[in-house]
């Protein structure tokens, strides 16, 4: 007869779930919050995690103290990657937390954590280090596939490895397979392979004809997906989620305008303006009106006297803009990396009232409190404007947050698009939220029985 138990353990061997490699932790200053002191006790005794922390719940102080129980472990160095400026940000919350770390530009190790930016990653050696801190690491997809592959295999070389970002896969699935990957779980092929269908019946990365396959789960394999990814992933949007008080992270009222512009005159052969249905057809309304739309933003923050942050995709969009917006500063992609990272720093300090850049050059990492007002042209891009507007709108922000989301009566379906992505992103973090409630004994929602809503900010 068999043992229902023995046979238990037996399944549960062959899984993924579960894997430990790390250790008890070292050091635990009494700075950190409950549910941080949580999380990092369980990312150290994982020692290769994944922490999706909502904006402004602390992933800087809790990355650094990782890295330190990181350097006292191996007797080694720990390397942090940040985006673009926010290695500044990073020393300046270590000396606040008197915790020894410093920038480096050019592979000099001077301290026993070593903060530099993801495009300087060629200048240092693996062998040097005894862990890696990702920080952000959402943002990985955004480089090329070199660049990517660079880092995957910088942290495959590392015993220990930590990664961090706010907004994890909320519409593509893969990325979890390639955070995963970078882990050294499960890799991307076989996750893909394991939990879902390709509906092109191609288990590369790319389809037929050049397209993007299109995955969904199996019969039933969206339950052991989640559980799966709980295995070595936190998910947070406030410290409820992990059986806490929420206490101080309450984020304030955010007000959300949209203005619907009108072109001057229809596209070529139209009486009057149509809703944009191609890709093509949405590159050229972006482009007509780019006039009408950049003179909409001026007047919203021109003469206010208050800091903010205006957000476009295109070059044209960012000249027109600094030349309606005196008091501007633009930050565009031809600018030299030293001259993003003092502007970004510039502006996070006051020293000038309105910057001007694209999502994908400063939405990610910093901390922008100090300013209330958000401008945004549309794009279908979910993770983009969530990023953009959370520079702003985060815990520890004082004044309430208003964003204004300037679109065309062409640009409908590009928005309907970004709700259809909004409720994605919530039934995702709500999956993981349930199975890590499941793990820690905290009864919440079922995610599988209960229909989301879209976030009232979208």
């Amino acid at each position: 007869m068999i043992d229902v138990a023995e046979y238990q353990n037996f399944i549960n061997r062959k899984t993924h779930y579960g894997k430990d490699a790390g250790f008890d932790p070292i050091w635990m200053p009494d700075w950190l919050f409950d549910f941080q002191e949580s999380l990092v006790t369980w990312a150290l005794r994982k020692g290769r995690a994944a922490i999706f922390a909502d904006c402004g719940l602390g992933k800087t102080p809790m990355q650094l103290v990782i890295a330190q129980n990181f350097y006292l472990k191996t007797q080694k160095p720990t390397l942090i990657l940040t985006p673009l400026a926010v290695s500044h940000q990073t020393v300046r919350e270590a000396e606040k937390f008197g915790i020894n770390a410093s920038r480096s530009e050019a592979g000099e190790i001077q301290s026993s954590i070593v903060i530099t930016n993801y495009e300087r990653l060629h200048f240092f050696n693996p062998c040097d280090f005894g862990g890696v801190v990702c920080d952000e690491s959402s943002i990985l997809k955004s480089f090329e596939g070199t660049r990517r592959q660079e880092i995957t295999a910088f942290m495959r070389k590392m015993p220990l490895r930590l990664l961090c970002t706010a907004t994890a896969a909320p519409n593509d699935y893969t990325e979890l397979g390639t955070s995963s990957e970078a882990l050294g779980d499960m890799g991307l092929i076989e996750v893909l392979n394991k939990f879902f269908v390709n509906t092109y019946n191609d288990t590369g990365l790319k389809a037929h004809f050049g397209e993007a396959p299109q995955w969904r789960f199996k019969g039933h394999a969206e339950h052991h997906f989640w559980r799966w990814v709980t295995s070595w992933a936190r998910a947070v949007r406030n410290p409820s989620d992990l059986g806490f008080a929420n206490g101080p992270f309450v984020l304030p009222q955010l007000t959300e305008n949209y203005h619907h512009i009108m072109p001057a005159e229809p596209s070529s052969g139209y009486l009057f303006t149509l809703p944009a249905s191609t890709l093509r057809e949405q590159r050229d309304e972006r482009k007509r009106t780019i006039g009408e739309r950049c003179e909409k933003v001026a007047s919203l923050v021109n003469h206010t006297g208050e800091q903010a942050v205006v957000w476009c995709h295109l070059n044209e969009e960012g000249k027109a803009l600094d030349q309606l917006i005196p008091d501007a500063v633009e930050v565009s992609g031809s600018d030299s990396d030293d001259k993003k990272e003092r502007a970004f720093i510039d502006f996070s300090e006051g020293r000038s009232r309105v910057l001007i850049t694209k999502p994908k050059i400063g939405a990610w990492g910093m901390n922008w409190q100090n300013c209330s007002h958000i401008t945004y042209f549309p794009s279908h891009s979910y993770e983009q404007f969530y990023q953009a507007v959370r520079r702003c709108w985060r815990f520890g922000q004082q004044s309430p947050v208003r964003v204004d989301v300037i679109l065309t009566e062409g640009e409908k379906r590009i928005f309907d698009n970004l709700q259809h992505k909004s409720r994605q992103a919530e039934e995702m973090f709500a999956a993981l939220v349930a199975e890590m409630n499941n793990s820690l004994g905290i009864k919440k929602t079922d995610p599988y029985t209960n229909q989301m809503e879209t976030p009232s900010w979208l």
